[in-house]
């Protein structure tokens, strides 16, 4: 049996994996649902077409990432679970929303499809905020107070923001025309939106949690993990550049770089959350050793996880593969 030490650093690090994961690929294809425009069917059908071979599986990382605080960590997903019932809940709805616009403005009757490409951006918009909102609870270690929602507020209008960033830069890199011009002037805008709630996140964050303010400004490691901030606010800044650099000139030589650059910021985030709050699953509360399931039955996952998981990612690397470069148009056999 191995030890329950290397599960829970093994199963930590896999979930952790599967939220960055997840909140790369399904937070471009949120943002675009959040830019899709509801009076112009060509362009919602070229954004479309941009996603629609990966969104569906893209929440596959989702489903990993639950699955495995479920099953590996149950005591804090029980904790969680009931401090996020209810915007769960909303985000849940968001996605069912989003699921049958995308089929239905397929096969609905032209006056209607047009309900449903808001009903798409609606649920977006849902999607993220929600998200956003959890996230901004789970900072606060899950307060009740009016601050902590107030923060949790404002947390989903920065993940809103964030996905309407990568999700934008997801246009550049696929489309072309006036898409692509657009999309260009939306990412600039969300990467100065962006760019202010990193920076508060970064500030309020060591001073609601005294474990926080102790790993990165009271050990060792401190030193060289300062620089990751402002590696993240260069980044910003280097991006407003390679935007303006792709407004100013007719070629698109080079297109991939705001995505590539956005999917780096959202490294360069996770990262931090992750040694922010690391060992702790739930804040203040709960680490990952203490609300690890039986190690038994974990190690007699571990050899199943060690197949399915390169499995998942070798299936998403072949289909971004296969549908990589431009996009064509949208049409419906």
């Amino acid at each position: 049996m191995l030890s329950a030490e290397f599960l829970a650093q093994f199963y930590g690090t896999l979930m952790a994996l599967a939220i960055l994961v997840y909140a790369i690929l399904d937070g471009y294809d949120l943002g675009v649902g959040i830019l899709l425009p509801t009076k112009n069917k060509q362009q919602a059908d070229t954004m479309i077409a941009s996603i629609g071979p990966f969104w569906d599986a893209n929440e596959t990382w989702l489903v990993l990432a639950v699955g495995l605080a479920l099953i590996a960590f149950p005591l804090a997903h029980s904790v969680i679970l009931q401090a996020l019932y209810l915007p769960v809940a909303i985000m849940l709805l968001g996605l069912i929303l989003r699921g049958v616009a995308f089929d239905f403005r397929a096969k609905a009757k032209t006056k209607y499809r047009d309900a449903w490409d808001v009903s798409f951006k609606v649920g977006s918009i849902i999607t993220a905020f929600s998200q956003g909102f959890m996230l901004g609870l789970y900072v606060m270690s899950f307060d009740t107070s009016a601050q902590s929602y107030t923060f949790a507020v404002l947390s989903g209008i920065g993940v809103v923001s964030a996905y309407g960033l990568i999700g934008s830069a997801w246009l550049v890199m696929k489309t072309n025309g006036d898409i692509y011009h657009q999309s260009l002037v939306w990412c600039r805008r969300f990467n100065a939106v962006s760019l202010i709630g990193v920076i508060a996140v970064s500030m309020v964050n060591p001073l609601i949690n005294d474990f926080v303010a102790q790993k990165w400004f009271g050990t060792e490691l401190s030193i060289l993990l300062l620089p990751i901030p402002f590696a993240c606010i260069a980044l910003f800044i280097f991006q407003d550049r390679v935007l303006a650099n792709l407004l100013s000139c007719q070629e698109k030589e080079g297109s991939w770089r705001p995505f590539a650059i956005s999917t780096l910021i959202f490294l360069l985030c996770f990262l931090g959350l992750v040694y922010s709050f690391f060992p702790y699953v739930v804040p203040n509360e709960l680490t990952i050793y203490e609300s690890l399931a039986d190690p038994s039955a974990l190690t007699f996952m571990f050899f199943g996880v060690v197949l399915v998981v390169p499995a998942i990612i070798g299936y998403t690397v072949f289909s971004y593969r296969v549908f990589w470069g431009k996009t064509q148009e949208l049409t419906y056999y």
